[in-house]
């Protein structure tokens, strides 16, 4: 049996677990969060507050680290039970998540990696919505280059003490800990030598400075170690070998991204088709077919991502396929919001602040268009993603290394 809307097989109890989601939905998805499903995002957190309280009531209700195991907070779900949960949260217009970088990043490296100690001690709190994390990769000398990090902590008795800087870490000035990649064997260079380390961010030592973008908020930020400290056991995986556990969580980063992307775009797209309606831009049959067009890649979309969902089915995880869905889903959503600004033509550009326009569906799609001029860069570059496409999907051979010596 498969499930409506979806080719997902169905067994009695992914049946099961989908009727006890809806009947929690039903019952908890009321008042203050009904109609909050565009209120922010990945890296806008407008309407922190309310998205975080919506975070503890997911977690009383066990909805958090679903596939998980049970002792340390977890369902131990299937992954077409996760699946399941993503395509009825999106379903039903819960609010953004807002502790997603925990869950959805750290937590499976911790699992794969972390002792039992450690999983106890990350996950569980997490699994009630008590604890935000932030990514500490991008540096402002390593960002698509990851491997040129120079963030370094030296052992200090039985705590490690960071210095460096990172950049772009998203929602850092609400998170609690921070997990970062650092450099941790002097000498080291590239992928060797680093580390995967986990910093608690409310200590002498840190500093959080929000970087205030265009749209007027401040979800990215750079965060500043001066000295600050971590103890030996907040470290996954063995000492140096921080890039495989890195590149764990980036493969989690790219796949997750599979269906929730595509739920938000679907919204979009209405959105879109309204306005365009009310604004009779679909009088212009330029307007029409780009529209058409749009609708087709988002159909596609779908075909692309389900596709990636039964071979991670298949296989028990995602593999590097993931990239073509980040690759395409960047790339459509840069070509349908400029249609959008088309269709709004000079109300796009004059947009007011937030909520306070007498269009807030014209002005979430203004957002949505300065805000996809920087999704083919996070998550690993287009150019990133064509490479392991390429190398890992395709088969073919590598891009050729041009060394500085080899430039000299």
């Amino acid at each position: 049996m498969t499930d409506s809307g979806t080719a997902l097989p169905l067994t009695a109890a992914d049946r099961e677990f989908r009727d006890e989601l809806r009947n929690w939905l039903a019952e908890n998805l009321t008042g203050e969060f009904v109609g909050q499903s565009h209120r922010g995002g990945p890296d806008d957190d407008d309407n922190w507050e309310l998205r975080r309280a919506w975070e503890r009531k997911l977690g009383e209700g066990n909805w958090l680290g679903l596939s998980w195991p049970v002792e340390y907070g977890g369902r131990g779900a299937t992954m077409s039970q996760e699946i399941l949960f993503a395509l009825e949260y999106a379903n039903a217009g819960a609010p953004p998540r807002a502790a997603f970088h925990g869950e959805t990043l750290m937590a499976p490296t911790a699992l794969h990696y972390g002792t039992p100690e450690q999983k106890q001690r990350l996950l569980l709190p997490m699994s009630r919505g008590e604890v935000v994390w932030c990514q500490g990769y991008s540096e402002p000398g390593a960002g698509s280059d990851l491997a040129a990090i120079s963030t370094r902590a030296r052992l200090d008795g039985d705590e490690w003490v960071i210095n460096g800087q990172k950049i772009w870490t998203t929602f850092a000035h609400h998170a609690d800990w921070i997990f970062a990649i650092v450099r941790t064997e002097p000498g080291s260079t590239r992928h060797s030598g680093l580390s995967y380390m986990l910093i608690p961010l409310d200590q002498p030592g840190v500093r959080v400075v929000p970087i205030r973008t265009m749209l007027g908020d401040s979800g990215f930020n750079e965060v500043y170690f001066d000295n600050a400290r971590t103890t030996t056991d907040n470290v996954l995986a063995p000492i140096g070998e921080g890039w495989k556990a890195a590149m764990t969580t980036l493969g989690h980063e790219r796949a997750t991204s599979v269906l929730n992307y595509q739920f938000s775009f679907r919204r979009e797209m209405e959105s879109l088709r309204r306005v365009a309606a009310r604004r009779g831009a679909g009088r212009d049959p330029i307007i029409r077919d780009r529209i058409v067009d749009s609708i087709i890649g988002l159909e596609i979309m779908g075909y692309n991502n389900q596709r990636t969902l039964d071979n991670a089915l298949r296989a028990g995880e995602f593999g590097p396929e993931a990239s073509i869905g980040k690759y395409y889903w960047s790339t459509w959503h840069k070509q349908f919001t400029e249609l959008a600004m088309d269709i709004l033509d000079t109300d796009g550009w004059l947009g007011s602040e937030w909520g306070s326009g007498p269009d807030e569906e014209a002005e979430t799609l203004r957002r949505a268009f300065v805000r996809a001029r920087a999704e083919s860069i996070y998550a690993g570059t287009s150019e990133i993603q064509k490479n392991i496409i390429g190398e890992r999907v395709l088969g073919l051979p590598r891009e050729p290394r041009v060394t500085k010596e080899a430039v000299r």
